[in-house]
């Protein structure tokens, strides 16, 4: 890498496939509706890309029904090597082409003991852990999301049972890791100042990574 100039460059979803499926831990594509790329020269070395967050209720949540429409979700960083602090580069930068007003919202998973240094590197808000939760998981279909599976039977009531009677005991309920939550307000000045009176989370000081012995 030495002596090449590092950029970055909007890229399309297809450009995300071979890091989002052949690198990435979870090995699936999230929704992409804007997704940047960190370049050397014509090679792509990492991607980052949002998208809106599939919870309603996170959208809600975070600041409010008003700002629901304003959030999006930082779903995937991914790159081949963490070259002269590629990670949080990318993400600083890209955050700053998002071009309108945003509450971005990005997890780090405990699973993977991730506590999120990236953001807290690029100015992120930190705001707890996420709850505690169970997914629902198909046998077969474990590369979906819990909630796209328990969409199956919206608004049927008692859908669990409706799960159990298609599914028998290939449906299952599985603990979902609890994740770091980071917030990063961007755009006008007016627009920062009223997301953030109108944030619902309390701000916490930022996790550590505990020093093995």
């Amino acid at each position: 890498m030495t002596g090449r100039v590092r950029e970055i460059k909007p890229i399309t979803r297809a450009a995300t496939l071979p890091f989002l499926i052949d690198i990435h831990y979870a090995a699936r594509t999230p929704s992409i509706s804007k997704a940047f790329g960190v370049f050397y020269g014509d090679e792509l070395e990492g991607v980052v890309t949002y998208g809106t967050p599939a919870s309603s209720t996170l959208r809600v949540g975070l600041a409010g029904a008003e700002l629901a429409s304003n959030v999006l979700e930082l779903n995937r960083l991914c790159l081949r090597a963490n070259y002269k602090n590629d990670a949080s580069w990318l993400v600083s930068h890209s955050l700053k082409m998002l071009g309108g007003n945003f509450i971005v919202v990005s997890f780090s998973d405990t699973s993977q003991d991730h506590v999120g240094t990236v953001y807290q590197a690029s100015n992120f808000l930190y705001t707890g852990l996420s709850a505690k939760r169970t997914d629902w998981v198909v046998k077969g279909k474990e590369h979906l999301h819990g909630q796209t599976v328990a969409d199956e039977f919206r608004g049927k009531p008692n859908r669990a049972n409706l799960m159990r009677e298609k599914y028998g005991d290939d449906f299952r309920l599985s603990p979902r890791s609890r994740k770091h939550r980071y917030v990063r307000i961007v755009g006008s000045r007016g627009f920062i100042r009223i997301a953030m009176s109108s944030l619902k989370y309390n701000l916490q000081p930022y996790p550590k990574k505990e020093k093995t012995k």
